[in-house]
């Protein structure tokens, strides 16, 4: 900790203050209304810089900080009204003064003094001024966005605004990369970005937009500089260094091209720095933009991965990553209705890693401890292809392609100990993962406006997806004592195999009709339907010490299953605004058709439900609402819990389905608050979302010391989760930013363990402060702390974590940026009580104007080895300890296009 609060009194001795001068009151219009969000600026008349800028809040007040003994151009504008301008002399007291606008025209000069503002409001559009919050040592987009008020970049790269996640990242009004927003903030470079536009209740089809709620639907369009339209704009970087042991590398170019007609984005990146353009987590959870187009009908209907667990990377840390990158995004318009567009992602990475962890059953107390080297290949592909065709805004016809296209394989070498009723025994483990899996993903759309209050809408959306996966754990003992299996004492090992293969074809269809009653209310009636089918194979086999085969082929443990599923519903629903509320009550009536086949016999279900939901918006003021929602929904689970053959889930876990399994109904509440304020950039939302599951899938589990043999049912008991979110932020004096937020989940779950009903919780809550500034000469600085507390059944850990952070940009040509983090690891017994810090530094040269840039970067400055984690399952805790790479340094030069 004294390492954090040294730091910190060194970044607090940049900071310097000067006396300013306040200069407020109200902009009003001629009938003395308050004029809300108006546009106010102050331009220095000595040196023509802008000093402050302010937008008026719900009452017309602005306010604005300026130097004393200066000379000002007030510049007002507001939407529909005439600009104005006046001058004023500042002393040393403060002003107070209001301005009439008058509304007898529009002038040109509006759209540039919008322009000019660092921030504006038109409708459900935020425009921030790029340069207006660049100090010079901004070289992505990420590194912009950090800085603008309301705007918050995740460590995964995705972007929130005002508490809601960005699900749609353009340039220059084209897709870039649809469905993701990492690969934007991480390589689109700073110095092309003019304008950064927040889309709010964003819809994609112009037909449907205020026709449905869009309240959660925000999009972002990056606007380039003049200079970077119709030229190819980039950058290559090449760099080499040092590491512990070994040398290290990185090639990273980065191409762009925009202009009317197309549009092409080539990025490629190979490094052995441990920098992942994409995580294999970014890959499968990468949606290529598809929506759920059947969450409004209340029916759940999910295919699961067949993943096998592979282990997942904490972002980039892990004891050695090697990545190779290739990306290419491209939009073409052949005609004015036509558009084409697409993307194509090719990454291979080579990961070492390295854990240490303990497993603790939660009735027993039994532990399984283990240190585990594991070493990873993916081969990730993604490929899609969309077109739209719009020759009238009365008629759109979309169609959209993704494929995504895997191999991975995952060798590990473990050391097991367990420690069962305090009787320790050891062994060996090793085990490989393999699989190809294969999906395709079809949509296909058509919108049609028929009259003022007439709209149809058809979308229907096709998955096919193909998993292989193969699982080989090879042990000492023997977990399981499976039918057919060889137990020669002569035998040295046990080798267990498995292979799976799971097919599914699912289609979704549904047409919404629009009646617009009156300008304020219409009502919707939605047809739609789900049909699925999956096959899903599995066999045991074992391999013995003369390398002959033993397939193990009673019916136990093999799978041969077919799966139907079938949803038809009818939807309606009633939209009205009315005053201040809109209101959206409705209801979908379903008709259910399930079949599963195995084992020569077939098992069927069917009934009808009706699911009802309500949506309620409240407009407190126009930047100021509270929402609330609620739905009745229907879960179902697709083959992998039917399948009753035995499946391994890993070396120590076996699991068999219930083909009579049913339906889960859950019913969720959730409340919203949010408020905006551009007087101070004051920034407040909250939600919190609370759900009650009955006859809910669980599992009813049996140890044999860590050993788990599992079988799924429906529980009579219900299944509660509760998650909470809130967060404040404001800017102070132009220069400052604060922000302080708390995330709150807690979950109770039902189980039957060992034949015993067994109800297990966690409490997961985390609570962050921090404050930054953005001044563009003096050195700028962000500290926060971050607390962590995961509360388990059994088991309570906690995470302290201060950070810093100091960019600055001196002498036009240097660039100094350095982050550190702090981490003090414990659980409440102090059984377990780490600490260990990140700590790294960059510095740049680059002279004014010049396109050479030469960089010094350090990671991982004082050689930290490990971090820690913990999580929990419904049976178990796990507390892990991850190695990570080492100290390296990088010397990279990039040449700027």
């Amino acid at each position: 900790m004294n390492k954090i609060l040294c730091f910190c009194a060194f970044l607090f001795s940049c900071i310097s203050f000067s006396q300013s001068v306040r200069f407020e009151g109200f902009i009003q219009d001629e009938q003395k209304n308050p004029l809300e969000m108006a546009n106010i600026m102050a331009v220095n008349s000595a040196t023509k810089a802008m000093d402050s800028y302010g937008i008026t809040n719900d009452k017309g007040k602005f306010q604005l900080t300026l130097k004393p003994n200066s000379s000002y151009v007030i510049k007002v504008s507001y939407l529909g009204m005439k600009s104005k301008e006046i001058t004023i002399a500042t002393q040393t007291a403060n002003i107070a003064q209001n301005i009439v606008m008058d509304g007898s025209g529009i002038e040109l000069d509006d759209v540039e003094i919008v322009r000019e503002m660092p921030v504006s409001i038109k409708g459900d559009t935020i425009v921030y001024n790029a340069d207006s919050f660049k100090s010079g040592t901004e070289k992505k987009l990420e590194d912009i966005l950090k800085k603008l008020p309301g705007v918050e970049v995740n460590a995964d790269g995705e972007i929130e605004v005002e508490g809601k996640k960005v699900s749609k990242l353009m340039v220059e009004g084209k897709d870039f990369f649809d469905g993701d927003t990492k690969l934007g903030v991480k390589n689109i470079p700073a110095d092309a970005i003019d304008k950064v536009q927040v889309l709010r209740n964003y819809n994609e089809v112009g037909a449907l937009k205020g026709l449905e709620n869009d309240q959660d639907n925000v999009a972002m369009n990056i606007k380039l500089k003049e200079g970077k339209k119709n030229f190819w704009f980039g950058d290559m970087t090449a760099g080499t260094g040092v590491g512990e042991l070994d040398s290290r590398y990185i090639i990273n170019p980065k191409l762009f091209y925009y202009s009317p007609k197309y549009s092409i984005n080539l990025i490629t990146n190979f490094n052995n720095i441990g920098e992942l353009p994409l995580t294999a987590q970014d890959y499968f959870k990468f949606s290529g933009g598809f929506k759920n187009m059947m969450k409004k009908g209340g029916s759940n209907f999910n295919v699961s991965s067949n993943d096998l667990g592979i282990s997942i990377l904490r972002n980039n840390r892990a004891k050695e990553i090697e990545t190779k990158f290739g990306a290419t995004n491209f939009s073409y318009s052949p005609t004015k209705e036509w558009n084409l567009s697409g993307f194509g992602i090719l990454s291979t990475s080579k990961t070492d890693l390295e854990t240490k962890s303990q497993t603790t059953i939660l009735d027993s107390g039994d532990q399984q401890r283990r240190d585990e080297i594991t070493s990873q290949k993916n081969n990730l592909g993604l490929f899609k292809l969309s077109s739209t065709y719009k020759p009238s805004d009365k008629f759109q016809f979309d169609y959209d392609i993704l494929t995504k296209l895997t191999k991975q394989e995952e060798y590990s070498d473990l050391f097991r100990e367990q420690i069962v009723q305090d009787v320790a025994t050891s062994e060996n483990i090793f085990t490989t993962k393999k699989q190809n899996p294969t999906s395709v993903n079809q949509n296909l759309s058509l919108y049609y406006t028929q009259s003022d209050k007439n709209i149809f809408a058809f979308e229907m959306q096709h998955l096919y997806q193909d998993e292989n996966p193969f699982y080989n754990a090879n042990l000492q003992t023997l977990p399981f004592a499976l039918s057919g299996y060889v137990t020669d004492p002569a035998q040295s090992r046990n080798d267990y195999n498995q292979n799976r293969f799971v097919k599914t074809n699912k289609l979704d269809a549904k047409l919404d009709y629009y009646y617009m009653v009156t300008p304020k209310s219409n009502f919707n009636i939605t047809l739609g339907n789900t049909y699925s089918y999956q096959n899903f194979n599995s066999h045991i086999f074992q391999m013995l010490d003369d390398g002959t085969r033993n397939d193990l082929n009673n019916p136990e443990n093999n799978n041969g299953v077919d799966y139907s599923f079938k949803d038809a519903f009818m939807g309606f629903h009633y939209k009205i605004l009315t005053g201040k509320f809109t209101l959206t009550p409705g209801f979908s009536v379903h008709s259910y058709s399930m079949k599963n086949v195995q084992s020569g016999t077939d098992y069927s279900q069917n009934f009808t439900k009706i699911l009802p939901d309500f949506f309620a918006l409240y407009q407190i003021k126009k930047s100021e609402t509270l929402t609330y929602n609620f739905s009745l929904n229907n879960d179902f689970t697709d083959i992998n819990q039917l399948a009753a053959g035995y499946v391994l889930s890993d070396y120590s876990s076996l699991f068999r389905g219930n083909r009579y399994l049913e339906n889960a109904t859950s019913q969720v509440h959730s409340l919203r608050y949010f408020k905006y304020n551009m007087f101070n950039f004051e920034n407040i939302f909250a939600n919190a979302t609370y759900t009650r599951k009955v006859d809910a899938i669980k599992t009813e589990a049996k140890f044999d010391g860590i050993n788990q043999s599992s079988v799924p049912y429906n529980s009579n008991l219900a299944d509660e989760t509760f998650s909470g979110m809130g967060a404040y932020g404001r800017s102070f004096l132009k220069n400052y930013k604060a922000s302080a937020s708390a995330s709150l989940n807690w979950s109770k779950f039902n189980n039957i363990q060992n034949d015993e009903l067994r109800t297990t919780e966690s409490f997961v809550q985390s609570y962050t402060v921090q404050a930054s500034t953005n001044y563009k000469k003096l050195p700028n600085i962000e500290l926060g702390y971050n607390l962590l507390i995961n509360k388990y059944s059994g088991a309570t850990f906690y995470t302290d974590k201060p950070f810093a952070r100091l960019d600055y940009y001196f002498l036009e040509s240097f660039a100094f940026v350095s982050e550190y983090e702090f981490y003090h690891y414990y659980n409440s017994g102090k059984t377990v009580d780490n600490e260990y810090d990140f700590l790294s530094a960059s510095l740049i040269y680059q002279k004014k104007d010049s396109k050479w840039e030469y960089k010094i970067a350090a990671t991982n400055l004082l050689n930290t080895r490990y971090l820690n984690d913990d999580n929990f399952s419904q049976f178990s805790t796990r507390v892990s300890q991850y190695t990570v790479q080492p100290r390296y340094i990088i010397f990279s030069m990039k040449y700027n296009l």
